[in-house]
């Protein structure tokens, strides 16, 4: 099923509505897809490079407003879709366990998982279930998404087609390396 749903997904990169198609992904990828909206991004940009930025900028817009429809079936929705949502990602049980020290350190959740492949979705459900302040959620998700997708769209756009293999191979482990190395700087700077 979900190599269905990436050709078809691979396959929007050529349709003349293929922006639009990008933000409804990015939309519905934040909240319940489980396929990202990098895999249309890099046909799209590999095809027009000059409108790497607007891509990027398509998903960012796509992505926090999924997001925050996410934010919303967590707040009001947990048990009718939220739940069945965290159950398919087989992240029900990690949730109990992870919701009880959540705000503490939410924004950095939704950082982090808005950044590396740990499912962004399950943040955005968590987020709106432990009501973290929709203030610090929204700029933490524009920050780790702008970060995804600008990086990604810098790297095709400097580079082009070689790099594209790499970045699908590479881009999750890549950005989870440098998630662990900022978390490090921080833990050093507050704790050594």
């Amino acid at each position: 099923m979900l190599r269905r749903l990436y050709a078809w997904t691979m396959s929007l990169a050529d349709h003349p509505h293929a922006l639009t198609a990008l933000f409804l992904v990015a939309f519905v990828e934040s909240s319940v897809f489980p396929i990202p909206p990098d895999v249309l991004m890099i046909p799209m940009i590999l095809a027009r490079p000059s409108r790497a930025w607007l891509i990027a900028g398509v998903a960012l817009l796509g992505s926090v407003l999924g997001g925050l429809l996410g934010y919303l079936i967590g707040w009001g929705f947990f048990e009718t879709l939220g739940r069945p949502v965290l159950e398919f990602y087989g992240k029900d049980a990690y949730f109990d366990a992870f919701s009880e020290r959540y705000n503490e350190y939410g924004a950095w959740a939704v950082l982090i998982a808005g950044i590396t492949p740990f499912p962004y979705k399950v943040i955005t459900i968590l987020s709106g279930l432990t009501s973290l302040n929709l203030g610090v959620f929204i700029v933490a998700s524009v920050i780790a998404r702008g970060l995804r997708f600008f990086v990604l769209a810098a790297l095709l756009w400097k580079f082009g087609g070689p790099i594209r293999a790499f970045i699908e191979r590479y881009m999750g482990l890549l950005f989870t390396l440098f998630v662990l190395l900022l978390l490090g700087g921080f833990y050093a700077v507050r704790y050594l």
